[in-house]
């Protein structure tokens, strides 16, 4: 992809893509499949999966989870039950990064996108304005000291018993 001819989004993207260095990735929408159809090209040992922004849980892959998955012009055109199922079916198979650009017009919130363990990474004065969501599988769920046996009821008992 030219980065000099590409819309804000889609360079946002294709940083996004070339700080991950998928060796499979998904794109569901026209952005995603922009950005990942020519970093594929370049990059012929890669696996390219291509979800339809009209069924998206169609093309979810079986076989290979995929480490990176790009949705734009999807949740704003299904309805929200549908577009949770897409993204929590993405989460659910593993894949380790997604990232979702979401016009401000869409029926989700911040706090729809915080229940699905997404964080909100940067805003894009567009038209219409752009919302970057993104999920990590490694940094979504941050370690909390009082989750260890130290803090349970009876941490003498650690290890020792099973009910």
């Amino acid at each position: 992809m030219n980065l000099a001819n590409a819309t804000p989004q889609a360079a946002l993207l294709a940083d996004i893509v070339a700080g991950s260095q998928p060796t499979t990735l998904a794109c569901c929408g026209d952005t995603a499949r922009s950005v990942a159809e020519p970093w594929c090209q370049r990059h012929p040992d890669r696996r390219l999966l291509r979800l339809s922004a009209d069924a998206p849980d169609l093309g979810l892959p079986g076989d290979r989870v995929p480490d990176l998955a790009l949705v734009t012009e999807t949740l704003e055109r299904l309805p929200r039950e549908t577009g949770a199922l897409l993204l929590g079916q993405l989460r659910n198979y593993g894949t380790r990064e997604i990232a979702v650009l979401v016009h401000a017009s869409a029926p989700w919130t911040f706090t729809d996108f915080l229940g699905l363990g997404f964080r909100r990474q940067a805003r894009l004065p567009s038209d219409p304005d752009l919302t970057l969501y993104s999920y990590n599988l490694n940094s979504y769920n941050h370690t909390r000291t009082w989750n260890n046996p130290e803090h349970w009821a009876n941490p003498h008992m650690w290890g020792k018993a099973w009910w």
